[in-house]
């Protein structure tokens, strides 16, 4: 009984790793009549909860790091709150990629329908919204993206309460907002995160288990899908892996913990590893003098960026 709870029972802390690869082949199913040669990849980071043997491991072991509950959850949060907030992120993420590679690619894509979510609620905010809040309406303007709740946020004087109408366990609340500075920035202190259902030619469809979350293989994705819309092979044969968001511009976003990553990188015995420009870039070329892997790191900005660069592997 004592091993038992030795083994099972969860302490305060969170334990981050290096993780593997996924080849994203295996996640999308698509009617293309286009096989790579090579592959696209995502890298990843295992995150798991502490207990007696994994923290004694982890204390031992210096790929792995302890963190404090608290580091990981907000106290005005809970799993349930970062749960919603990773898989929604996924989402958002996977269809920007789809956007992005089908119009880059000259293909049919369309977005049927579009919900707004807000996904993270920051402490020092001052509102009654809450996570899994969807917004319909605010200041009696109905809401159809994120850009126009910025603009809202903008001209909204400081001291001014916008009132913000919210479906909530599906039913329709009334909430407010009131504009705070923050790094010289007027914000409200929340995030948003789209949910779309998009219609695309030819049709394709996305497999990812419950386990996977998050927003960070966005640009993998993008490439990734791209490849299996044009006849170019931009793999060339070999077996990219690579991190970083993606937006419906092209634009790369950075991520977290790209140490873990380029570590999983390096245990599958990968070459080429994207990453996204600026200070991702330079903490993993850190820890490849470091620890002097044998590994290509590129710096990646824009979608069109990283095309470019495949297409220096000719």
């Amino acid at each position: 009984f004592i091993l038992f709870l030795a083994i099972n029972i969860e302490l305060p802390y969170y334990i981050n790793s290096p993780g593997r690869i996924i080849d994203i082949s295996k996640k999308i199913k698509i009617d293309s009549p286009y096989k790579p040669e090579g592959s696209f990849n995502f890298a990843y980071v295992t995150e798991i909860k502490a207990t007696i043997p994994t923290l004694l491991i982890a204390y031992f072991n210096k790929e792995w790091d302890i963190l404090k509950k608290e580091d990981v959850i907000y106290d005005n949060e809970t799993e349930d709150d970062i749960y919603f907030r990773k898989h929604l992120l996924l989402d958002e993420a996977n269809q920007n990629a789809i956007i992005l590679a089908y119009q880059k690619a000259n293909k049919k894509v369309d977005i049927i329908d579009q919900q707004l979510f807000i996904t993270f609620v920051d402490t020092l905010a001052k509102t009654d919204l809450k996570v899994g809040d969807e917004v319909l309406e605010i200041n009696n303007q109905v809401i159809s993206n994120k850009e126009q709740i910025s603009k809202i946020v903008a001209e909204t004087k400081m001291g001014t309460k916008m009132n913000i109408k919210v479906k909530r366990d599906d039913q329709i609340v009334e909430c407010y907002a009131e504009p705070t500075i923050q790094d010289n920035k007027k914000i409200i202190g929340i995030m948003i995160t789209q949910k779309r259902v998009i219609e695309t030619d030819p049709h394709i469809e996305l497999k990812f288990k419950a386990s996977e979350s998050g927003s960070s293989g966005g640009l993998m994705m993008a490439l990734t899908i791209y490849n299996y819309l044009t006849e170019e092979d931009i793999t060339h044969g070999y077996d990219i892996v690579g991190t970083g968001t993606i937006d419906e511009n092209g634009n790369v976003g950075s991520i977290g913990g790209v140490e873990y990553k380029l570590r999983g990188v390096i245990k599958a015995k990968k070459k080429i590893f994207l990453v996204p420009a600026g200070e991702n870039y330079e903490e993993a070329m850190e820890l490849k003098k470091k620890e002097n892997f044998d590994i290509e790191i590129v710096p990646i900005s824009t979608f069109d960026e990283a095309l470019e660069y495949l297409n220096t592997l000719k």
